[in-house]
């Protein structure tokens, strides 16, 4: 598959689009910072929470007001789909926002995206019906399970990458890359449109990424995404799989979909299912996921960020190779199972997992945090 020559296929204006959505978010972050601080939108320091300073959490708020700009200005109306994307992604960033400020419980949340999915199957229409390709048979129609199995699909995505969400730059960088592979997907099937608002929204995280990740002139986020905005991420993320793989005309293998943000999905499948073992919520809140791993066992925040967004984009690459190659379908699902058994063997021993990724770390004689170990 040649992703350069696939994304030649975007016109000028497509690219001005793009570059729209960055200047975007990148020009008004940092006019509405002194905002947030005095309206209190800020996450304070301690606990899990490793910064320093108060910082705000108005990411997510400026993509969405970004995204809307640049639909407004570049298309010529809204679809009834485009409207109900804009209401689910909307109301996932006040739900988001006010998590921010007063701390809801984990409820207010899942039933906000479950709203959202249910919202995404009987208004815009899309749902996982067709997994002929995951099972490997014809015929292999979720029937009545289609509707549960789509909101199981977006609730899952989104906690995920919220999950995910504990360095800086890391929940954008792993949505930046399942996004661009996801804009090659709908290239290579042939669906320009969402290829192009694909491309835009990518264009809105590296905007946000200017002052988010850590960078030579910046060495900490001036701006954190919150729960509004790693839930937003995660519902485009989810909205996108279930158009791209459900969508005939435009043929997109769902079996690519995990495979386009695999590590945070391992990573929240492994500890909800340790977290049930252990008479915990799934949903608590806990310092023991594959960043907080790597942090420990001596990595920068910088180089966590490489390392799990580098592994995302080569093992979303290398499945959509695999599928150019004819492999059998199947058989790409059995090997994201077993790469979730592998890490899920792994982790068990916290202290012993970080013991063995320390060896490959700069600081190998550096113990890890006492905090790694708080449950």
């Amino acid at each position: 598959m040649d992703i350069v020559g696939l994304f030649l296929q975007f016109d000028l204006e497509s690219w001005l689009r793009a570059a729209f959505a960055v200047v975007m978010c990148a020009v008004v972050i940092p006019a509405v910072l002194p905002l947030a601080r005095r309206l209190g939108m800020v996450d304070h320091p301690g606990g899990r929470k490793q910064h320093d300073a108060a910082i705000p959490v108005i990411g997510g708020l400026v993509i969405f007001i970004a995204l809307a700009l640049t639909h407004l200005s570049f298309e010529s109306g809204l679809s009834p789909q485009s409207l109900t994307f804009i209401a689910c992604a909307g109301l996932l960033v006040v739900v988001g926002q006010l998590d921010d400020l007063w701390d809801l419980h984990w409820s207010w949340r899942i039933a906000a995206q479950a709203t959202a999915a249910l919202m995404m199957i009987y208004i815009a229409g899309l749902q996982a019906t067709n997994l002929e390709d995951v099972f490997g048979f014809t015929g292999s129609n979720m029937g009545l399970f289609a509707v549960p199995f789509t909101v199981f699909i977006v609730v899952g995505v989104i906690n995920a990458l919220n999950m995910a969400d504990g360095v800086d730059g890391l929940a954008g960088s792993l949505s930046l890359v399942s996004l661009m592979l996801f804009t090659a997907f709908a290239l290579y099937g042939g669906d320009l449109s969402l290829a192009e608002r694909l491309l835009a929204l990518c264009g809105s995280l590296v905007g946000f990424l200017l002052w988010n990740a850590r960078l030579p002139w910046q060495p900490r986020a001036r701006v954190f995404l919150g729960n509004g905005g790693s839930m937003l991420l995660g519902f485009v993320i989810a909205w996108t799989s279930v158009r791209l793989t459900q969508d005939p005309a435009h043929p997109v293998s769902p079996v690519l979909g995990p495979w386009t943000l695999a590590l945070p999905l391992i990573d929240c499948v492994t500890l909800m299912i340790r977290r049930w073992r252990q008479g915990k919520s799934p949903f608590a809140a806990d310092r023991h996921h594959m960043h907080h791993m790597l942090l420990d066992a001596g990595f920068s925040p910088t180089w966590v960020v490489l390392i799990l967004a580098g592994t995302s984009l080569a093992l979303g690459i290398g499945a959509a190779v695999a599928l150019k190659l004819g492999i059998y379908r199947p058989l790409l699902v059995l090997v994201f199972l077993a790469l979730l058994a592998g890490w899920y063997v792994f982790s068990r021993d916290y202290d012993r997992a970080v013991a063995r990724l320390r060896r490959y770390s700069r600081h190998p004689d550096v113990p890890a945090p006492e905090t790694a170990r708080e449950a």
